[in-house]
């Protein structure tokens, strides 16, 4: 072995060892935990946003007129045969493109978990992402960081995808954003968005935010750099990300692995779901004490703390639960959330109530269960 190949092991080792400790700033950056399903369906007359795998949102912006596809955590990886990925697939294409369309991925990052960048002054540390992409379209795309509270700012860098229907690796350094605006608050709204651009029509770009940060002046500096949207005019068109890792220095480093168990929580912290699958057609989704004839309270213990007061999420409709007391089933007709908890943060639990319309006894006990129909659930929702 030569002396700089060597180095350049050693350089790895303690990367995986000593000095590496916890370095990706994004979560489930394997596309492993998919709580919302493995696929989302998106249509410009329609749901226009949507999630899968967590924490990467996918959203059609402007005034897209035929696009549909389906987002979705697919078995197709780079480096490991049972690896997953983000994979959009356009299904009825735009016959061309507007000035006012856009279409990208983005993961928010909470501002209080960034705040070693110490952006917005001298001391601002430059940020490198790397990922692996695979598309069915060739071409030059933008990736961008923007901050949104205080002084918005933005910055773009672009790559290139060379050769279609091919993993490639790639990687970008940000320096740090030392302008007197570029604080990032230190709460738990949002630090960054990391943002995939996959098009953009000409009012989306040319603003000038392509190679250095700049104040965000509004959505010509979006996706500056985006110089193809034939994803989105290609019928069956594909594009695909995995192993999306931020860190903070401008190496990239081999990908963190998380465990499963570690990943989930982390991503528990913005969205939760009980129901959907697991535990036959009468899942058990809280435990609670009736509180009159037609109501009751329930409360449901947190394995993760939530970001911030959520939002109750159902399958569809309140008649997907039942409430089940002194061996009774009553269809539910109302759920919300009491917007409380144990100690006011949601830390540890969160409280709501039921209604139905007659059957209960109170002060019996009682269980929310879904009705007879193993794809109904409930969920709480705290994404940025």
């Amino acid at each position: 072995m030569t002396k700089a190949a060597e180095l350049a092991k050693m350089g790895e080792v303690l990367t995986n060892s000593q000095i590496g400790g916890r370095r990706n700033i994004v979560i489930n950056g394997a596309m492993q935990v998919a709580q919302r399903g493995t696929s989302t369906t998106l249509a410009h007359d329609g749901t226009t946003d949507g999630y899968s795998p967590d924490r990467f949102r996918f959203t059609m912006g402007g005034t897209h007129e035929q696009l549909d596809g389906t987002v979705a955590q697919v078995a197709d990886h780079p480096t490991s045969a049972n690896g997953k990925s983000l994979k959009w697939t356009t299904g009825t294409a735009e016959s061309s493109y507007d000035a006012d369309e856009y279409v990208y991925i983005v993961q928010k990052i909470e501002a209080q978990n960034l705040q070693h960048l110490e952006y917005g002054n001298s001391n601002a540390k430059a940020i490198t992402i790397s990922f692996y992409v695979k598309s069915s379209i060739t071409g030059t795309y933008a990736f961008g960081l923007y901050k949104e509270d205080s002084t918005a700012r933005i910055f773009n860098k672009t790559y290139t995808i060379d050769s279609a229907n091919t993993w490639e690796k790639k990687t970008l350094t940000f320096v740090g954003d030392t302008d007197s605006g570029a604080g990032i608050v230190n709460d738990n709204g949002t630090g960054l968005y990391v943002s995939w651009h996959l098009s953009a029509g000409t009012n989306i770009k040319g603003g000038g935010s392509v190679g250095a940060w700049k104040n965000y002046s509004g959505l010509t500096d979006w996706a500056d750099g985006q110089a193809t949207n034939a994803i989105m005019t290609t019928a069956s068109a594909t594009f695909q990300i995995t192993e999306c890792q931020l860190e903070v220095g401008s190496q990239a480093t081999p990908f963190e692995h998380r465990s499963f168990g570690e990943e989930l929580a982390l991503c528990q912290r913005y969205y939760t779901r009980e129901g959907a699958g697991s535990g036959g057609v009468y899942k058990r989704l809280a435990d609670g004490i009736c509180s009159t004839t037609t109501a009751a309270d329930f409360m449901v213990n947190l394995s993760t703390p939530l970001r911030a007061t959520p939002t109750l999420e159902t399958s569809g409709n309140v008649n997907h639960y039942v409430m089940y007391s002194a061996n009774a089933l009553d269809v539910v007709t109302a759920l919300a959330l009491n917007n409380d908890s144990d100690d006011g943060t949601f830390n540890h639990s969160v409280s709501f109530y039921g209604t139905v319309g007659s059957g209960l006894v109170a002060g019996d006990s009682v269980q929310l269960i879904t009705n007879a129909n193993a794809s109904y659930y409930l969920a709480l929702d705290a994404e940025l």
